[in-house]
């Protein structure tokens, strides 16, 4: 018989949160009561996720909502893409933080680069002031936009993503390529829109907000250009073929996901950069 998450069960958990007992104490609590671990560890994540949600929600905060997760529970030591094994090389809960290992072949990141050099210009960022473009000096790169399921390469890239990450194809912008030569950076900055600017109700209408990035590593700079988190003291290296993906329930700095391109030092760097949306892109 199949144990329910009643209503009672998740108001007696939350109790035994604001009375300041331990997760393991609670979830020892319920296996002696006769519930399965399993289920009692879902009731606990499900109940105190919404529990923290309703509490920042009444300090004036946007409301959670679903983002992109790879299966990473039971802490795998590789995951499906589908069409190639990808390794788990190491997570973070908050940021959500995961960093892949062979995301992309060699090869693939070769034909990425081939494809999109001749297509470079100046990066630009999206101006949230009005909901169009605009040169942005904290970032230096040069950049190019694929549109979503341009190429055979690009598809497969895409279904892989979407396959790691359960989310849906469709919900992906456009991959962009950037390069990044001696000096250039991106200063840290948040990928979500911010709902304060009056330029974000327009950049919403096609798909939402950004709820998750993954930037992938093209190529290995002699030194610097590694993706770094400001916020918790974390930075990942630019390996060819890795990657790096996080997401943010809702848009605003608790979420923790500061980051930015720390500049090249010597050599160039190149990354492919996927922003994962609430809804379907358009």
């Amino acid at each position: 018989m199949t144990q329910q998450i009643t209503t009672e069960l998740r108001q007696w958990i939350v109790e035994q949160a604001k009375a300041g007992h331990s997760a393991e104490s609670v979830l020892q609590s319920l296996k002696a009561s006769g519930w399965d671990e399993d289920v009692a560890i879902d009731a606990m994540e499900e109940t105190l996720r919404g529990h923290l949600n309703e509490q920042a929600v009444a300090q004036g905060l946007p409301p959670a909502v679903p983002v992109p997760e790879p299966d990473i529970g039971d802490s795998p030591l590789y995951l499906d893409g589908g069409d190639r094994q990808v390794a788990v090389l190491s997570m973070m809960a908050l940021p959500r933080v995961v960093v892949f290992g062979g995301l992309l072949s060699d090869e693939e990141c070769d034909a990425l680069i081939a494809a999109a050099r001749p297509r470079m210009s100046r990066s630009m960022t999206v101006a949230t002031k009005t909901g169009g473009e605009e040169i942005n000096a904290d970032r230096t790169s040069q950049g190019m936009f694929f549109q979503r399921g341009e190429t055979e390469l690009v598809r497969r890239i895409e279904a892989r993503i979407a396959r790691l990450l359960n989310w849906p194809v469709e919900n992906g912008e456009g991959m962009q390529v950037l390069q990044y030569v001696p000096g250039t950076e991106y200063k840290p900055h948040f990928d979500y829109f911010d709902p304060d600017e009056p330029g974000t109700p327009t950049i919403l209408k096609r798909g939402g907000q950004r709820v998750g990035t993954v930037v992938m590593y093209l190529n290995e700079p002699e030194k610097g250009g590694g993706t770094t988190f400001p916020n918790v003291f974390f930075e990942v290296a630019p390996k060819r073929g890795n990657a790096v993906f996080f997401s943010y329930e809702r848009p605003h700095p608790g979420t923790k996901t500061l980051h930015g391109g720390a500049p090249v030092i010597a050599g160039e760097k190149w990354i492919a950069t996927k922003w994962l949306r609430e809804g379907e892109f358009q």
